[in-house]
């Protein structure tokens, strides 16, 4: 699995332009709708600057939820056949520190009692699209990876055997889909594979958490200079460790999260976090656009 380099880059900073385009056959008289796409402020990730816009213009307020994400709540009371919400992101990211090669075995002792701690539930517990399943446990059986050794070197080990497992393919899943149809297929996008690994990880004890993002790639290679197109937003999970707090790993991509990758939210699955969810009255059959431009400034 690649590891992050510590300490030894400068920071990155990072202008996201996220567009999304409802389109509908028929005209949309009231719509009430929650933006996730604000990006988080913490340790290592900046914010600079946010602003988010729609067309038609539309009421906004700001609310933030149980996890410490940002929303913004939309309302929109008059006719229309199209909505258009554009989000300007300007982040800075710090590398992240170099994580040690070993925890020690006796860690394990520690991560299980600290997920024991109750403030820590919404992330051991299973959640409505990462919970366990008689076709979950025949697939982890399969897989040979157990928490007996180190912990970081085991959930790591997870990360890449689920790289290995399972094949990267747009369209085959939906965001509706289960760990089980995906367990069934064995294709998928970076939902499906960080649900599993979300799953299995909180199998194991380990805080896990859901995270939705950015990551920044361009067709040069990972990291290169230039903006990134058509993108869309990523997925990847979060475990908690012992000495380390919050680390990122990213099954997808087989590696750890670092500088390049910018979070959005966190939450229990992908529930939680999607950047947009809403109701509206009329409409008719909806088409959504989604495009995403990730330029490293």
């Amino acid at each position: 699995m690649t590891a992050p380099a510590g300490g030894a880059q400068d920071s990155s900073r990072y202008r996201i332009e996220h567009v999304t385009r409802f389109v509908y056959t028929q005209a949309v008289r009231r719509c009430t709708m929650s933006l996730c796409l604000q990006p988080l402020q913490v340790p290592g990730q900046r914010l600079a600057d946010f602003s988010v816009k729609t067309t038609p213009p539309a009421r906004l307020t700001t609310e933030t939820d149980p996890f410490g994400n940002t929303r913004h709540i939309l309302t929109l009371h008059q006719d229309h056949d199209s909505l258009q919400v554009v989000s300007i992101s300007d982040v800075e990211m710090e590398p992240p520190p170099a994580l040690p090669e070993r925890l020690g075995m006796s860690t394990w002792d520690e991560v299980r009692a600290g997920g024991a701690d109750p403030k820590w539930w919404d992330f051991t517990s299973a959640s409505p699209v990462a919970r366990p399943s008689p076709a979950l446990t025949e697939f982890v059986t399969g897989l040979g990876v157990e928490p007996e050794g180190d912990p970081l070197a085991d959930l790591m080990a997870l990360s890449e055997a689920l790289n290995d497992a399972f094949e990267y393919l747009p369209g085959a899943t939906s965001v509706d889909s289960t760990i089980d149809e995906f367990l069934a297929s064995g294709k998928g996008v970076c939902q499906d594979y960080t649900h599993v690994m979300v799953a299995i990880a909180r199998s194991w004890g380990v805080p896990t958490r859901y995270v939705s993002g950015y990551l920044y790639v361009t067709a040069d290679g990972s990291g290169q200079p230039g903006s990134a197109f058509g993108a869309a937003t990523h997925a990847w999970a979060e475990t908690r460790l012992p000495r380390l707090g919050w680390i990122g790993l990213d099954p997808t991509n087989r590696t750890l999260a670092d500088h390049k990758y910018v979070r959005i939210a966190v939450g229990r699955d992908y529930r939680d976090v999607p950047p947009t969810r809403g109701v509206i009255e009329g409409g008719g059959e909806s088409q959504l656009e989604v495009n995403v431009r990730m330029t490293l400034l």
